[in-house]
């Protein structure tokens, strides 16, 4: 009994650490994260920096999409990306409910 209570202790604390660590947002220096959008993912902009300082980046091969937010500190993190980005499609509508 003891076993499956270690057992079962150790399958729900890796979960749970596995589900925390992907809610942290994804960061790193400007020029290596747009260096890995384009090497990994074959990704480019779609459109300058807003004001904001948003960025989409965008695969025509693959349908992959990433928004990035460049920080003044050099960062870049990823707010949000997905697959089957539908180019041709309203894109200003896409983009506006992106930012959303």
């Amino acid at each position: 009994m003891k076993l499956f209570i270690s057992t079962l202790t150790l399958v729900l604390g890796t979960t749970i650490a596995t589900s925390a660590a992907a809610d942290e947002p994804v960061c790193m220096a400007t020029g290596e994260m747009k260096a890995a959008l384009t090497d990994w993912y074959g990704e480019t902009p779609v459109e300058p920096k807003s004001d904001t300082r948003e960025q989409l980046w965008v695969s025509k091969e693959t349908g992959t999409w990433t928004m990035i937010k460049s920080f003044s500190d050099g960062n870049t993190c990823v707010v949000a990306q997905g697959d089957d980005w539908m180019m041709g499609t309203d894109e200003d509508q896409l983009l506006a409910e992106l930012r959303d």
